[in-house]
């Protein structure tokens, strides 16, 4: 059959896909492109570091870093510093073993040269020189050196400090400091000097390559110090310090933990304990098939027996959120995998064997995973030696067998625990299952609530509260809840508002402090139960953003001191039960005017009302008024909302047009977190502090009393 067609004017068309002007039909072996050496990192640096903006660079640290703890978990060294310098160089300073200075048999490069020059070379994969590590593809090193404008090493070893630079990833020799210094390409190692007796260790200084990394990419120090003390943590014992000497005068701090994850879940958690911090620990071996590199250079699956060490911290608090930190050796995964997934199968199933001896669970009640992570801080370390990470950032763990023997582990150790029969453990283990029971009831409560609540459509009955005003419209997007404090100010919204979409829901002074009180105390509130009811999208750990019924929720209260206490009221209420409304920038306040000013004169294009919303503002407009010889009556001064015309709050406060509205967002949750806790929470001490301290700033004369 023919390939070709005859078109109107006469002439043949292909049916396959035309080429475009200028591409080739060639494809040969000489087309391809062997990037070798570090070339590939450089042409593709995102697949090794994750991106080139401020992550793949403060990525590049990691890699430096890890590799010197990774000493500190062998047993060599206690201390490492690191320094950020203002010339924009980097140094980390560890005092292990050093890297190998000897010559490598099979390449006839120094075991310096090696581990900067060749991808998938280190000291990581067999064996004999490292149990638990980081680094596990032997590309960290040579991935910053590729991606560094100039790298320096150092290494004490043997007697003797020995130095190699490299540019871009080729060795050679700097003529003065900066990555900007004269280069000749040179490989081989040099002895620089003698070294102190008995001293040992790596120092590896570079400067990023700024071809690489977006001129936007700049180091964190809040990362760096996070990072530090997460370590310190990991690795008892194990001295870090930071050094930022980039805005002149140093910086510096210390990390030491010597308590270890039960100092780090202590320190995770921000909620008063219920139990004391527990060590699940437990040790087990598997069999793993691996490729193994043999005497001939063939690469044969092998059945090799592995250890696997497992530590968990944990504890139980007052709260509702659940903190898991979950790494391998000294990797942070935060996406998880096979050790975090056995951990909490075996929550499930460690409480759901011990409640069923017990009479805390009724009837046709049983306990998910959901309810046993409610309040918990846990720390979840397993330690192996060469671990299946899915990609280079290591963010995900895929050892199949992780997950069997952690579920193992803590099982046992957990249903001891609660099983216990030792008075303090067990009164601890009693509280903790009541917890847990208490947030089992607490869900299905949650559940019930969120299907009676759901909008009803055109012919069923409507359950929602009688007192809400709604409106027309069934498109979320445009549609508004103004939550108003208030009968008073009901009745002037009712009269002021955009009946299609806009709806009010009254409420009566201050709600609750839910921050204090339970989740079921919470859904008994009146006040609280309408609003979650009205929201329409359930509340906890069941809210179902998609599910809301409004687009926007507006508080809108007095410009007075009452009015502030229930906006933080409801602000606490939608952070703490429906958190995804806040991050997704859906809650505001309105901001109602404190003055108006009556214009007796105005001039072209002037109002004849104006409104100021705060003090300060008030004087400069009565001052600029003024100035410009426009004459004004005595401005009205709003005590409340109800004290504005309809048409007043409307104009100021309603219409999209012309109000003003502040958008409560949630930049960082841990620090929200925190603020609410000390605002709102039941430790009055921290409170306390900040409004003595607070009082010291305070204007009298500001005080509107």
């Amino acid at each position: 059959m023919s390939t070709a067609s005859v078109t109107a004017s006469g002439s043949t068309s292909s049916r396959q896909n035309p080429v475009a002007a200028g591409e080739s039909r060639d494809y040969e072996a000489r087309h391809l492109l062997v990037l070798e050496g570090l070339e590939a990192v450089r042409k593709r640096p995102a697949m090794y570091i994750g991106s080139t903006d401020t992550r793949g660079l403060m990525h590049c640290l990691w890699e430096i870093i890890d590799n010197a703890v990774d000493e500190a978990l062998g047993g060599f060294g206690d201390q490492i510093d690191i320094s950020l310098a203002a010339d924009g160089s980097i140094a980390v300073h560890d005092r292990g073993r050093g890297i190998p200075v000897d010559i490598e048999p099979r390449t006839k490069l120094s075991g310096v040269e090696v581990v900067f020059t060749k991808l998938h070379a280190g000291g990581k994969f067999g064996a004999g020189s490292y149990n638990a590590t980081g680094g596990l593809h032997g590309v960290g090193s040579s991935v910053v050196n590729a991606l560094s404008a100039r790298l320096d090493v150092e290494v004490d070893r043997n007697g003797s400090t020995w130095g190699m630079s490299f540019r871009r990833g080729v060795p050679g020799v700097f003529d003065g400091d900066g990555p900007d210094a004269p280069f000749t390409p040179q490989s081989g190692l040099q002895k620089l000097r003698r070294a102190k007796k008995g001293v040992t260790g790596t120092r590896v200084r570079y400067w990023p390559d700024r071809q690489i990394f977006l001129s936007t990419a700049e180091l964190s120090l809040p990362d760096l110090e996070a990072r530090l003390r997460q370590t310190s943590f990991l690795v008892p014992g194990l001295g870090l310090t930071a050094t930022d000497a980039r805005g002149g005068e140093p910086v510096v701090q210390d990390f030491r933990h010597d308590g270890g994850i039960t100092e780090f879940c202590e320190f995770l958690a921000a909620d008063p304990p219920v139990s004391d911090v527990l060590r699940l620990q437990g040790t087990d071996r598997f069999t793993e098939t691996v490729p193994m590199l043999d005497d001939d250079g063939h690469m044969t699956p092998t059945d090799v027996e592995r250890e696997l060490e497992v530590d968990i911290a944990v504890r139980w608090g007052t709260g509702y959120d659940t903190t898991v930190r979950s790494f391998v050796n000294i990797i942070a995964t935060p996406k998880g995998g096979t050790h975090v997934a056995g951990y909490e199968r075996a929550l499930t199933r460690a409480f759901t064997k011990v409640l069923e001896g017990t009479r805390l669970l009724k009837s046709g009640e049983e306990v998910v995973k959901d309810d046993v992570l409610e309040g918990m801080t846990a720390v979840v370390t397993v330690r192996l030696a060469e671990p299946q990470f899915e990609g280079q950032t290591k963010e995900v763990l895929g050892t199949p067998a992780v997950s069997r023997i952690v579920t193992k582990v803590t099982e046992a150790e957990l249903t001891a625990f609660l099983t216990s029969t030792r008075a303090q453990t067990k009164a601890q283990a009693r509280t903790v299952l009541e917890k847990v029971v208490s947030a089992s009831r607490a869900r299905v409560a949650a559940r019930a609530h969120k299907e009676a609540q759901r909008r009803k459509n055109a012919l069923e009955s409507s359950s929602l509260p009688p007192k809400l005003k709604d409106c027309r419209s069934n498109d979320v997007e445009r549609c508004e809840l103004f939550i108003v404090e208030g009968d008073s100010a009901l009745g002037t919204a009712l009269a002021a508002r955009n009946s299609e979409y806009q709806a009010l829901l009254p409420i009566r002074g201050k709600i609750l402090n839910v921050q204090k009180a339970s989740m079921g105390d919470m859904l008994k509130n009146a006040e609280c139960a309408s609003i979650i009811q009205v929201v329409g999208a359930g509340s906890g750990r069941s809210f179902d953003l998609d599910a809301a019924r409004y687009g926007k929720i507006i508080f809108m209260a007095d410009a007075d001191s009452d009015g502030a206490h229930i906006r933080c009221l409801l602000a606490t209420l939608f952070f703490r039960y429906m958190r995804p409304l806040v991050a997704a920038g859906r809650v505001f306040s309105a901001v109602p005017p404190l003055h108006r000013f009556e214009l007796t004169n105005p001039k072209r294009g002037m109002e004849k009302f104006t409104y100021t919303y705060t003090d300060a503002e008030y004087q400069r407009k009565a001052a600029e008024l003024t100035k410009k010889g426009v004459g004004f009556k005595e401005p009205q001064r709003y005590k409340g909302l109800g004290e504005m015309d309809a048409h007043q709050l409307a104009e100021t406060t309603m219409d999209p047009r012309r109000r003003l509205l502040r958008r409560i967002t949630v930049d960082d949750a841990e620090d929200a977190e925190a603020a609410f806790e000390m605002l709102m929470g039941n430790d009055v001490g921290p409170r306390k502090e900040f409004i003595v301290q607070g009082a010291y700033a305070l204007d009298a004369a500001a005080i509107d009393a």
